[in-house]
């Protein structure tokens, strides 16, 4: 990343060329991040953007003894795009009973490439793709996924069961998820 001292300090004083290069800079994987919890790119290019604009004005909070520009960048755009889907209230309120454990802990996109992983998740219901994304591809716990899409853990694991059955017709009957 070069220049990026430059940019930042640019940023921090509100120089629309720098906030234009750090957008650039990091568009590509920030894009594919908003892509895992939403189909439609418009969505996804709405949560990028509001968590962008959330970059902008909290600045002058980062601290770089604490970590990377693009790491703080990451979770704030991520956290952009879960309050998006919370906003939309679109999730079912659908919870296992609490004596219910089958969820597998496999992950069923460890074996696929990325541009595959964004094909299949485009075909699970906006909610469940979040959960998915947060729990497989993000490696949250479903404690941390619960609490980040304000639902219940029993939500998530049915999430995270529909996941599971879906893409198995997906894959195909001859896939063991």
């Amino acid at each position: 990343m070069s220049n990026i001292n430059e940019i930042l300090e640019g940023c921090r004083q509100n120089n629309r060329q720098s906030q234009e290069k750090l957008y650039r800079q990091f568009y590509p994987a920030l894009f594919a991040l908003c892509k895992q919890f939403f189909e439609d790119d418009h969505e996804a290019l709405t949560a990028l953007n509001n968590g962008m604009l959330k970059v902008y004005k909290n600045i002058e909070q980062f601290d770089s003894s604490k970590g990377e520009l693009f790491n703080w960048t990451y979770t704030i755009v991520r956290n952009a795009a879960l309050t998006l889907i919370r906003d939309k209230k679109q999730y079912a309120v659908i919870e296992l009973k609490e004596g219910v454990t089958n969820i597998p802990s496999d992950n069923p996109f460890k074996s696929l490439e990325w541009k595959d992983i964004y094909v299949y998740l485009g075909k699970l219901p906006p909610v469940t793709r979040a959960v998915c994304s947060l729990f497989y591809i993000e490696g949250l716990s479903i404690k941390e996924t619960a609490s980040s899409l304000s639902i219940k853990e029993g939500t998530v694991k049915w999430h995270l069961n529909e996941c599971r059955n879906k893409l198995k017709r997906i894959f195909g009957s001859s896939c063991q998820l």
